[in-house]
């Protein structure tokens, strides 16, 4: 193998023989075998990154084509490692001191390079794997471990480059034109594009003849599995199958030659010569707002999992990505001052959640959207409007509609009943949160009744459609999905030129642009004043859809009901919409009885760890798990896999349903085809009929399966569970899971594209169903835990990959803690200070300088306070994002003010206690004495008493840093009350701007 080696930005390379590599993999210099720094002896530690360097697969055909061309193609993709390993150089970093908290920069890396030209298919795919070894050797000369997470995290960058290099780049550009080809606006090569679909169903046909092959060959051959060499030979039969007069044994000439064929046979056009083009210079221009716009949309996409949050490697990414769209042509170091100026006007697009912080690492998530620093400002301004409060339905009518409505063996419990008859009443806003099975389906059914015996409507909506025909079934009435509801009321969203969602209005009698059909108003779900929308599930509502719900009920005077638990499957796009209202809700209800376990205290158990208050929390929960023994200690993944799937055997056997829960659609994928095989072994299942699903997965008649798309015309939903029942030349027969006669029938072209096998899922494929028994895997998250284990009504269980038991108690007990749930612009900030806290930093930057760094300045805040624009009169954007951008909004303010008053207040009054006792003076507040006569007593106490005594210096920079505290108070609870209040005067013509002014700055009693 070719090792590469980086050093100052400088590449050398050698070769590895097989012993070196294995000692190189090992951590150990592969010349001499010395342990490069620590011995990795963990069995989970990291040994090498995994960098993939892929390109669209018409590229891969054009080469296939015209080997000339491959001569260019091995070019571009050489220019492309060497930039992404000279970066990893130069980006990536070491940890060094107390906990890892300096950042380190890389003097040497090394990385070896895998070439591939085929799919295990084979069909053409032209990649390479970069293996980063995780030995890294810093400035300072000594070798030590790679900062792993900043390499993960750093990755979005490399795949960004990629696509840059593989559209952009003048040599590979030029060469394609030479043979007639150029690039379409995806990125493929548009005279091959349409090739590309059909050699893929091609590929679908050759997975289902390997599997065949495969349970020949093993029934051959009992107790055996095939070698390297034979599966060989079943790959390249499982080729040829079905193609007449084709070699089964095939080099490289014989194997370019078929493919060459393979794309004959589907255009005879595509192996024609064709006419040289003239290549394209470029664009003469790049609109840079549109670029930084389609940046800032690309980050914000995919930082929904962190509260909106993403980070200067997100955003860079995101402007690489827009350029390589843009139809330019040159050389990558020619565009990195257009990279330079769009992400700074990207930058303007933001909010700086870590605005006063200084310098920062790149891979921490400090930035957010002003689109979504609105969405979340707005949706509380609405939601502040609609919280009107009103009266809950009388106690004797709820009860008696229970009685009728639910079975004799159901009673309802004092929170269900409370539940039913706020989402009854009048309070225009209620909240209705419980954990997994608290009832509130039970519930729901019973204020159905409740509402219609008032002569008022129960609309069901749920976020999802799968999600609504649960409730459908479930609940007894007619649900729908929320989209259907807005959409029926005339919303429509869209994407604007940067790829933003755009949610706009039809007014009646407007044209309807998805129909062309005259827009008449609601027809299917009318509201009028007093009824209730109901959204189950409601945890899993993201920010959009919330506001555009918020306006519908101001619009039609309906309330609503948010129903579900937001700590559970979190939404598509961002979340922390039912937690905006819970906080505005004038009726929330909490449902804390468990009724869906069969055993009560393992139902105590399950509220414990839904959210545990602490570690030690965390900790005691999980001891009571294993006490149980309901924590499966293995000692690998691969044993953890083994175990899952005998879980499965084992209670499908005793006719009972579970759900496997796994922490990556990885590990769901390798769970789902170890069932699948062990069924088909034991004739549980047969390959006379074969078809394939996502990412080639085989399908066979009796399997699991989950739809991932959902298609009106065949009538299945986004992650609905079915059992495939029948596989047809031209379609493919599903019945439902939970009801074998409600069938449907998709196409195999549905099923490779969005159909994979489903006796194991990760959390959002699992959410909302209810099973016997439920397994979690190890490494889940949070929300994937405590689903998993609420699902099983007899039983639930983790699995963890720990050496002792004390080990394993510990990583459950990490699962359960959460990060901080960032409903609004100032929850980000306080999650983006914690992330920065954790991450290494570079020399020189002590915690007691960072944390001066945040103390507000006197000057500085009289000069501007908190950010405002001075011109007032604008009610724009900006003025929004200078508002939230600010760190001293009322609550954090708040927050800041009582704890660095504590803190500083008990090292002041430590100090003060050793004075006093030393010269018999005065007395030492506590902690809870926070009069501003005491603390002024103990300043005064302790600045005269510093300079007689021996306190260190450093302890003395901390209380000046609390009196500059007492001074800024003091200016905030006075002479900034008449700034404020002309503020406020000019703002009231301005009522969306005053709501943003009134939740931005600081307030104290009454006079707000």
């Amino acid at each position: 193998m070719t090792r590469f080696v980086v050093v100052g930005g400088d590449i050398t390379r050698d070769m590895l023989t097989a012993e070196q590599l294995r000692q190189w993999v090992d951590g150990r210099d592969p010349a001499s075998g010395e342990q490069r720094g620590r011995d990795l002896s963990s069995p989970t530690a990291d040994l090498i990154l995994d960098g993939t360097i892929n390109a669209p697969k018409s590229y891969s055909i054009a080469v296939l084509l015209h080997p000339e061309l491959a001569t260019e193609f091995q070019a571009l993709q050489d220019r492309l490692r060497d930039r992404i390993i000279t970066t990893w150089q130069h980006e990536l970093n070491a940890r060094r001191g107390a906990g890892g908290s300096i950042r380190e920069s890389l003097h040497r890396v090394e990385v070896v390079e895998l070439q591939h030209r085929r799919s295990r298919a084979l069909d053409p795919h032209i990649h390479r794997h970069l293996w980063l070894n995780v030995k890294v050797q810093g400035e300072d000369g000594k070798w030590s471990n790679v900062d792993s997470r900043v390499a993960m995290k750093f990755h979005t960058v490399i795949n960004a480059e990629g696509e840059l290099a593989a559209r952009t780049d003048p040599a590979w550009i030029a060469a394609l034109a030479r043979h007639g080809y150029t690039l379409d606006a995806n990125g493929e090569i548009a005279e091959l594009a349409r090739a590309v679909r059909p050699l893929s169903r091609r590929s679908n046909q050759i997975e289902a003849n390997r599997a065949v092959l495969v349970a020949q060959w093993r029934a051959e051959h009992p107790g055996q599995e095939p070698s390297h060499d034979v599966q060989q030979q079943i790959d390249r039969l499982a080729w040829a199958t079905r193609r007449p007069n084709k070699p089964i044994r095939i080099d490289e000439d014989e194997w370019e030659h078929l493919i060459r064929n393979e794309v004959a046979t589907i255009d005879l056009a595509l192996v024609e010569p064709r006419a040289p083009v003239v290549a394209p210079e470029g664009a003469a221009g790049v609109d840079r707002e549109v670029r930084a716009a389609k940046a800032v949309v690309d980050a914000d996409a995919r930082s929904a999992s962190n509260g909106g949050r993403f980070s200067t490697f997100d955003l860079r990414a995101g402007v690489i990505r827009a350029l390589a769209g843009a139809g330019l042509v040159g050389d990558r170091d020619s565009f990195q001052r257009l990279i330079d100026d769009i992400q700074a006007r990207a930058l303007t697009l933001t909010v700086d959640l870590l605005a006063g912080e200084g310098t920062r690492p790149g891979h921490v998530k400090g930035f957010m959207s002003v689109a979504t620093a609105s969405l979340k400002v707005d949706l509380a301004a609405r939601l502040d409007t609609l919280a009107v409060p009103g009266e809950p339905l009388d106690a004797d009518l709820v009860e008696d509609v229970a009685r009728r409505v639910v079975t004799e063996c159901v009673v309802l419990d004092a929170a269900q009943a409370q539940a039913a008859a706020s989402i009854a009443g009048t309070d225009r806003l209620v909240s209705v949160t419980g954990p997994a099975g608290a009832g509130k389906t039970t519930m729901l059914r019973v204020a159905s009744g409740a509402l219609a015996r008032q002569g008022r409507r129960m609309v069901v909506v749920a976020p999802t459609k799968k999600a609504a025909a649960v409730a459908s079934r479930e609940i007894g009435a007619t649900a729908s999905s929320l989209h259907a509801l807005l959409a029926d009321h005339g919303w429509r969203w869209t994407h604007d030129t940067a790829g933003a969602s755009v949610w706009s209005r039809l007014s009646v009698g407007d044209i309807d642009p998805t129909s062309g059909h005259v827009f008449t108003g609601p027809r299917r779900y009318p509201l009028a004043p007093g009824d209730r929308v109901v959204v189950d599930e409601a945890g899993m509502v993201d920010l959009h859809t919330a506001n555009a719900l918020a306006v519908l009920a101001a619009e039609t005077g309906a309330g609503i009901a948010m129903v579900g638990d937001h700590l559970q499957a979190m939404p598509v796009g961002h979340s922390g919409a039912m937690v905006c209202l819970t906080r505005r809700a004038s009726a929330v209800v909490e449902l804390t009885a468990v009724h869906r376990f069969r055993d009560p205290e393992y139902a105590a158990l399950t509220l414990r760890m839904r959210e545990p208050a602490s570690q030690d929390a965390a900790l005691a929960v999980a001891e009571d798990l294993d006490d149980r023994g309901l924590i499966h200690r293995v000692a690998d993944h691969a044993e953890a896999r083994d175990a899952m799937v005998d879980a499965y055997f084992r209670w499908t056997g005793a006719g009972k349903r579970v759900a496997l829960v796994t922490s990556t659609n990885d590990e769901a994928d390798a769970i789902n085809e170890a069932i699948q095989q062990h069924r088909l072994d034991c004739g549980a299942l047969h390959l006379g009929r074969v078809a394939v699903g996502q990412g080639e997965l085989r399908i066979l008649e009796g399997d699991i399966v989950q739809t991932r798309r959902n298609d009106t015309t065949a009538g299945v939903e986004n992650r609905a569970l079915w059992t495939v029942q029948l596989i047809g030349r031209a379609a493919v027969q599903l019945g439902s899971v939970n009801d074998a006669g409600d069938v449907r029938v998709v196409s195999h072209d549905y099923l490779a594209e969005h159909v994979h096998l489903a006796y194991a899922s990760t959390v959002h494929g699992i959410q909302g169903e209810t099973t016997d028994a439920s397994i979690v895997g190890p490494g889940v998250d949070a929300s994937g835990l405590y689903v998993g284990m609420t699902r099983g009504r007899e039983h639930n269980a983790a699995i963890t990959v720990a050496r002792t038991r004390a080990a394993a108690r510990d990583a459950i007990a990490e699962s359960m803690l959460r990060g901080t749930v960032e409903v609004t612009v100032d929850d980000s900030a306080r999650a983006a200070r914690v992330e920065l806290g954790r991450a290494a930093r570079e020399p020189g930057r002590t915690p007691e300088a960072i944390a001066t760094d945040r103390i507000p300045r006197l000057d500085d805040a009289r000069a501007r306070p908190w950010g405002m624009s001075p011109d007032l009169d604008r009610v724009e954007e900006p003025i929004t994002a200078a508002l939230i951008a600010r760190q001293a909004s009322r609550d954090e303010l708040d927050a800041w003010l009582a704890t660095t008053r504590r803190a500083l207040l008990e090292r002041a009054g430590a100090l003060a206690a050793t004075e006093s006792s030393r010269h018999g003076t005065g007395r030492a507040p506590s902690a809870d004495d926070g009069s501003d006569s005491a603390w002024e007593e103990v300043a005064a106490l302790v600045e005269t008493r510093t300079a007689e005594s021996d306190v260190l210096e450093h302890e003395r920079e901390h209380l000046q840093v609390w009196l500059d505290q007492v001074g800024v108070e003091r200016w905030l609870r006075g002479s900034m009350g008449a700034e404020h209040r002309a503020a406020e005067d000019r703002l009231r013509q301005h009522p969306a701007q005053l709501t943003v002014l009134s939740s931005a700055v600081p307030s104290w009693g009454p006079s707000r």
